[in-house]
């Protein structure tokens, strides 16, 4: 992105896994088994999932609901709790990458807020984040918002709970739904292909900035004269 007069970065919204986090999560396996759990409750499902993990559940639940309402309820409980073991699965055997840590403590150095935010559930970052609060101004889980991302809602609450302005934010992740959210909130993107995501695939969604991983990230940003 050319750098002529823009604003300075003095926030910045990262996402978790892959991101500032190593956690392998075999998505595929898990809409395999939430689609087998629907077909108890209702013949009509189709076999190939079109949309991300958790709206494919709550698809799959309004579906359900049509056709076999007193159950709708009961298939949802069920489906978050296999998503909640896989995730905790993938939690103990995952770490966060050995920049993440030091980063953070680099934008605090420079007064730059920073908030994470991650379609993950609490237990499962705090599992290989436990002192996640020391390093960041705010963290919010899908657990903590009505609708996670990409809605932008899920976004604006931590740029709100760090008193950050959109204008003068950034978003980071390594995902297009990362992208995607930034974008639909209007604020400045960047992505990093430390997780599943290519570098084209990044680029494909817009991204404003793409870079291997977050430190090198911050240090493309710090060299354009983005910070301070």
């Amino acid at each position: 992105m050319k750098t002529n007069a823009l604003p300075k970065i003095d926030a910045i919204v990262f996402d978790f896994d892959g991101t500032l986090a190593e956690l392998h999560i075999d998505f595929a396996e898990m809409k395999h088994q939430i689609g087998a759990l629907a077909l108890s409750y209702s013949k009509i499902i189709p076999r190939e999932p079109f949309l991300p993990v958790l709206e494919w559940m709550s698809w799959l639940e309004a579906r359900i609901g049509e056709n076999n309402g007193n159950h709708a309820g009961e298939f949802r409980q069920r489906a978050l709790a296999l998503i909640l073991e896989m995730e905790m699965e993938a939690a103990r055997k995952g770490a966060l990458f050995e920049f993440t840590r030091p980063v953070l403590g680099l934008l605090h150095s420079m007064g730059v807020k920073t908030a994470i935010i991650t379609r993950n559930c609490d237990a499962a970052v705090r599992l290989v984040f436990p002192d996640i609060d020391d390093h960041c101004g705010a963290f919010f889980a899908r657990d903590h918002v009505l609708k996670p991302k990409p809605d932008p809602a899920h976004l604006a609450h931590a740029l709100t709970a760090v008193g950050a302005e959109f204008g003068t934010a950034l978003i980071v992740g390594d995902h297009p739904i990362d992208i995607q959210t930034g974008k639909a909130a209007g604020i400045r993107t960047a992505g990093v292909f430390s997780g599943n995501a290519s570098r084209g695939d990044l680029l494909k969604s817009g991204a404003d900035w793409v870079a291997q991983d977050c430190r090198e990230l911050i240090d493309v940003l710090g060299k354009e004269g983005l910070f301070g």
